[in-house]
């Protein structure tokens, strides 16, 4: 579930109160991200801004009714950005970039303490990905909510990486990569995404070739102590990077893989069935 909602949504259309918006549809900020590892000019994503303020005098109503009709088509919810409920990175609209923004602390804890008293069941996962503050830990773990683990941050030769299998815990979901990610296969064929020799050293194992190492890659990912393991689609199949979902920073190109199901083949059955009896997944 995505932190923020489009401009033209018809949220914003049928409840423009919940948000920093103008009569006329005009913004003086959007949302974003400051620079990181994946642009060096942060993410101007461009989505309104909430009024918390507006929120808060309802009870929060319009994310009790956004988390009850979510329930209705998803067994789990994870929510993309959770550190936005914490603090929101706060851009100008008119400047084409993130990286002139500032982070606007936001009652996001309260926000989720007056939804868990409102819904019987929420099963909720924090997507805590990047630079993640102790204040965004504290929110995280006032709730108990899961985190994620991906395993193509894993590899970059530090000893104490958090991605790594071996410091996962029962509570992570685990993926290899995430829609944010190159598919495995094509991470594994570019050396510059992590150190191989590292790599190599962890499995204990010399890598012939790009397919091997998405095969291993999948195995990390099942054999994890992890509650949850989740392979993208076009790891599964074993993709290369054409098949990307979405490339962070990018506004062309993104979100236009679709999946056939004349791809499964018969020997990729065998092959996941092997890793889910193996694993107990």
């Amino acid at each position: 579930m995505p932190i923020f909602v489009a401009c033209d949504s018809a949220d914003v259309w049928a409840k423009r109160e919940n948000f920093l918006i103008n009569a006329d549809g005009n913004m003086e900020y959007v949302t974003g991200v400051p620079p990181d590892a994946f642009s060096d000019t942060g993410q101007r994503w461009g989505n309104p801004l909430y009024d918390w303020d507006y929120m808060q005098s309802n009870g929060f109503d319009w994310w009790k009714q956004r988390f009850k009709t979510q329930l209705e088509l998803f067994d789990m919810i994870r929510i993309d950005h959770f550190r936005g409920l914490q603090a929101c990175w706060q851009i100008p609209a008119k400047d084409e970039t993130a990286i002139n923004g500032r982070w606007v602390e936001v009652p996001g804890g309260e926000m989720l303490k007056t939804i868990y008293t409102s819904l019987k069941h929420l099963p909720l996962i924090a997507e805590d990905l990047g630079v993640i503050t102790d204040e965004v830990i504290k929110l995280k773990q006032s709730f108990s909510l899961p985190g994620m683990k991906v395993l193509q941050f894993a590899f970059d030769g530090t000893l104490n990486n958090p991605h790594l299998p071996h410091h996962h815990e029962i509570d992570d979901l685990v993926y290899t990569g995430t829609h944010d990610n190159d598919t495995t296969l094509g991470w594994v064929g570019n050396e510059h995404n992590y150190n191989k020799d590292y790599l190599q050293e962890y499995i204990d194992k010399h890598l012939d070739s790009n397919e091997q190492g998405t095969w291993i890659m999948l195995r990390l990912a099942m054999s994890s102590v992890s509650f949850l393991s989740i392979i993208p689609m076009q790891d599964v199949l074993f993709q290369d990077s054409t098949a990307r979902m979405n490339t962070p920073g990018t506004e062309e190109g993104n979100w236009e893989w679709r999946f056939e199901w004349r791809w499964i083949k018969p020997e990729i059955k065998k092959r996941l069935s092997r890793l889910l009896v193996l694993y107990e997944r």
